[in-house]
């Protein structure tokens, strides 16, 4: 199932439109980043995921504009990559995939069923 452009949850009337279309997608992820004191991991599940990014509840507060490392598992793979944080609220986060190469793209459409 497709996720339009905008989610219901959070929905800003002013932002911009996605590059990529984000399907329903909800598996276990970790997310590391820099907090006081050295790195910090928290939990989270994930609600959808597309080729630029993905919405996520994420057990801890985390920070817009901060860089984290989400590690998810795609089918048999583990998947760890790079991402911005674009938003973050108490209801959920959402991610923006930075620097994947073309492998990982691959894993993300094969999962998610379109390119």
């Amino acid at each position: 199932m497709q996720v339009p452009s905008y989610s219901n949850i959070g929905y800003d009337a002013n932002a911009m439109p996605r590059r990529h279309v984000r399907t329903l997608f909800s598996v276990p992820i970790t997310v590391r980043y820099l907090g006081p004191g050295g790195v910090r991991a928290s939990l989270g599940i994930t609600l959808d995921l597309g080729e630029g990014g993905l919405g996520a509840l994420v057990q801890n507060s985390i920070v817009a504009g901060d860089t984290v490392a989400i590690d998810l598992r795609l089918s048999e793979q583990l998947l760890t990559t790079v991402a911005i944080v674009r938003h973050s609220s108490s209801v959920r986060s959402g991610f923006e995939f930075v620097g994947l190469t073309q492998e990982e793209r691959l894993q993300i459409t094969s999962v998610i069923g379109h390119s």
